[in-house]
């Protein structure tokens, strides 16, 4: 099989099994295509493990660990695929080796900054009333900046007090409460724009508001505000965190977050490990 070939239909596994974005499947497609110059005169289907360590150690100056890390991914991901296709019998980038990652803490609004960011966006009229209703769900939802983008006013049940995901990450649907604040934003905004089904969130144009204008809205709400650095993951991150740190149980922050793996929510323990300690200082007979 050519190798072109093999690629496409690795590609068309990913998307139609996992769900995986574009910018995934053009990672991994560039990944493959990398290895398969590396090989070159053999196909990808014809590498051993000594060859995978040769591409990696060729690459080794431009890589951080986690470039490591994620090339190292994607390539058993491929090479489980072509096991489960019947292309091979052995899959030899099972025994490479993965860096540690140190993973930074992901940024964290305090409450009162949160506060502040959706109680105060840019713009005036309907564009206000709009950019509230993002930073709401975006801070009270804690929903990815792609599932913001992808809402229809259908998936918002206003009575019910439930926003519906449906192209959550890996296409999987949640449910995740909508509080008063993120409901009665979003009641405003509707007020300017109307009932016409269709994308909740539209742009001047009256089309789907897409990933960079969202991310735009929150940057700039927060330079507005004297916050710098503020994205739309940030949302999410401070959402997670203020939850947790209010005493919700770790598995419902799953569930709303709509993470596969409970380690990814984890993360958001090491975020608040300042306020264990604070507690501890406060409270313990030797903190």
């Amino acid at each position: 099989m050519l190798s072109a070939e093999l690629r496409a239909r690795f590609q068309n596994w990913l998307l139609a099994e996992r769900g995986a974005s574009s910018h995934t499947l053009r990672a991994y497609g560039t990944e493959l295509a990398g290895l398969e110059a590396f090989l070159a005169p053999r196909s990808l289907t014809e590498a051993t493990l000594l060859d995978l360590r040769g591409y990696l150690a060729r690459r080794a100056t431009e890589q951080t660990a986690s470039t490591v890390a994620r090339r190292i991914a994607s390539l058993r991901t491929f090479y489980r695929w072509t096991l489960r296709a019947g292309l091979l019998v052995e899959r030899p980038a099972e025994r490479l080796q993965t860096p540690r990652v140190r993973r930074p803490l992901p940024r964290v609004l305090e409450v009162e900054e949160a506060s502040t960011l959706v109680e105060q966006p840019i713009g005036q009229g309907e564009r206000a009333a709009r950019n509230a209703a993002i930073l709401e769900l975006g801070y009270g939802c804690g929903l990815r900046v792609s599932e913001l983008s992808s809402l229809d006013l259908a998936d918002v049940d206003m009575a019910e007090g439930l926003v519906k995901v449906q192209k959550g990450k890996g296409n999987k649907a949640r449910l995740v409460p909508l509080g008063p604040p993120a409901r009665d934003a979003v009641r405003v905004y509707l007020g300017f724009r109307g009932g016409q089904p269709g994308a909740l969130f539209l742009n001047p144009q009256g089309k789907r508001l897409g990933t960079r204008g969202l991310y735009d809205v929150v940057r700039n709400s927060g330079v507005n505000n004297g916050l710098a650095g503020v994205h739309p993951h940030a949302l999410r991150h401070s959402f997670a965190t203020h939850l947790l740190a209010n005493g919700a149980d770790i598995r419902s922050i799953q569930e709303m977050l709509g993470h596969e793996s409970l380690s990814t929510t984890q993360r958001y323990t090491q975020v608040d490990i300042e306020q264990l300690r604070d507690a501890h200082r406060k409270a313990h007979p030797h903190g």
